[in-house]
């Protein structure tokens, strides 16, 4: 009997799965009632099966594991989507707030504003670049350090971890790699989802900030539903993918 209850959950994990793009330990534990080693035993089958690509503490789609790229090369992408999101997301900024700003390119367009204009907000980020462009704005600027990565010149790792949870802001910027067909925002690196995840959690209002792009790409892991966040700037999307961008928000995730 029980080989067939295996098999028929690792079905309904797949179906999961192809619903939502990306799957964690915790949510098939609750789905199932089933200890972490039998929902890591569930995955590792589907990922040999070709199913299932696994990530650190769950899976996704083999199709979702996307190359990810240097911060420079994001840079110089959709730049005139990300200074109407930036200006968006600026104008949404009062004096005297804290603001975390995540090591996206998006939100580096941000911080080039607030030294420009001379917002006196305190921002906290574990983005090099963020951090030089505001090394002489008239801000309080708190950085968070840990392991650099190089490919996107940012701080992770339990260390910077450890420093975000020190910290509570009244407004959290970020952008992700991609969003999934479930509603999942989804980073392309565990570290860099765990930092996202954790300044997530210590913000009073999340704001994505989101354009097209990121609904054709996609990344290996999860960090939240879309409806965890307080708000979502978009820029150049369909009406039919802002449609579809709304029922996601006001739905909950599998």
């Amino acid at each position: 009997m029980e080989p067939r209850l295996s098999e028929e959950r690792r079905g309904m994990v797949a179906e999961m799965l192809q619903a939502a793009g990306a799957v964690t330990v915790p949510e098939l534990q609750e789905r199932f009632g089933i200890s972490p080693m039998t929902a890591r035993r569930d995955l590792a089958v589907l990922a040999e099966r070709g199913v299932a690509r696994r990530t650190h503490g769950g899976a996704v789609l083999p199709s979702l594991a996307a190359r990810e790229d240097s911060f420079a090369h994001r840079l110089r992408d959709a730049p005139e989507e990300k200074t109407r999101l930036a200006e968006a997301a600026y104008a949404m900024l009062r004096p005297g707030e804290t603001v975390f700003l995540d090591a996206s390119s998006t939100t580096y367009f941000v911080a080039r504003m607030i030294a420009e204009r001379g917002l006196a907000v305190r921002v906290i980020t574990n983005s090099l670049p963020v951090l030089q462009e505001l090394s002489s704005a008239d801000c309080e600027v708190v950085a968070i350090g840990g392991s650099f990565r190089q490919l996107t010149r940012s701080y992770v790792g339990p260390a910077a971890v450890r420093a975000v949870r020190d910290h509570f802001a009244d407004r959290l910027l970020l952008s992700v790699t991609g969003v999934t067909a479930g509603g999942i925002l989804a980073d392309a690196d565990v570290l860099e989802a765990e930092v996202k995840r954790t300044m997530l959690a210590q913000a009073e209002h999340s704001v994505l900030l989101l354009d097209a792009s990121k609904l054709r790409a996609r990344g290996r892991q999860a960090i939240a539903p879309i409806t965890a966040l307080s708000d979502v700037l978009t820029d150049g999307l369909a009406p039919e993918q802002a449609r579809w961008l709304d029922r996601l928000r006001t739905t909950s995730t599998p």
